[in-house]
């Protein structure tokens, strides 16, 4: 912090169990993630190579150590796990990420079907040698999961030895916990929440208003992801106040309902 203003909303530090970010990164150059970790490494947690990047990306070596010595778990997207996996090559990912000095991972089932005993069994075994992540939902648009089955999966797959379990919405924003037009599924997500603990759960969130959502609903460390690299200083100013859309919700009730009142009156003088 530049300035120590009162009443900010405390923020852990890294190594964050809760108020996790995770930043997507589907492509960058080594002077942009240079440039990323220059201005922002503290607020992120979490850095994904986003969905089959890692296959594709140059100096990609590089740029993970690059990551991990700013002090992010990095990983490679799900969706990549799964084209391992649907190849019967599950073997040749491990040594895949074991090569790039990669210590965490993310067990997904958003582009196929793993039946979900044996997606639970692979958690329990991966998660002795390496630090897993799981994700719940489908990236399929109109796929309809009851939320029943969200929590039971959840569950499961938290007690098989996630670290978190990943909420699923894509990089869209449109499917999973939100609707086709981008709002939180209200019902589920409170469903959710009624049987698995806040702090379990990485709630995808890309868009701008999902990320206001979340931390009106839930407090300034609600755990999200899928944020863009140029998001995360924005994101943090979120979470603690300093943007227009969660300005009031940290003040203490007296500021807040005198300035409110002060700028009602005032707007109420300019319309005269």
């Amino acid at each position: 912090m530049n300035f120590d203003l009162p009443y900010l909303p405390e923020r852990g530090v890294k190594p964050r169990q809760s108020g996790v970010n995770m930043i997507m990164d589907k492509g960058l150059s080594i002077r942009e993630a240079e440039d990323m970790i220059e201005r922002s490494s503290d607020y992120i947690d979490l850095l994904k190579l986003g969905f089959g990047t890692s296959i594709v990306s140059k100096n990609l070596h590089q740029k993970v150590k690059l990551y991990q010595d700013a002090g992010m778990k990095v990983y490679c997207g799900g969706t990549l796990f799964e084209a391992f996996y649907v190849r019967g090559m599950l073997e040749d990912y491990l040594k895949f990420i074991d090569k790039l000095g990669i210590t965490c991972l993310e067990v997904s089932d958003g582009s196929m079907v793993i039946p979900h005993d044996i997606k639970c069994e692979m958690i329990q075994r991966l998660s002795k040698n390496y630090t897993v992540l799981s994700e719940v939902g489908s990236k399929e648009a109109g796929i309809l999961i009851s939320p029943s089955k969200w929590i039971k999966m959840m569950s499961n797959e938290l007690s098989a030895g996630s670290w978190k379990v990943i909420a699923e919405a894509r990089e869209s924003g449109t499917v999973g916990i939100y609707r086709p037009n981008g709002s939180a599924h209200v019902i589920l997500i409170n469903k959710i929440l009624s049987k698995v603990k806040g702090e379990d759960i990485l709630w995808e969130a890309p868009k701008k208003d999902q990320q206001v959502w979340f931390i009106k609903y839930m407090g300034p460390n609600v755990s999200l992801g899928n944020i863009a690299p140029d998001d995360v200083i924005p994101l943090e100013c979120l979470r603690i106040g300093l943007r227009g859309d969660t300005f009031f919700d940290f003040l203490p009730e007296n500021i807040s309902a005198d300035v409110r009142l002060v700028n009602n009156t005032s707007k109420k003088s300019d319309s005269k």
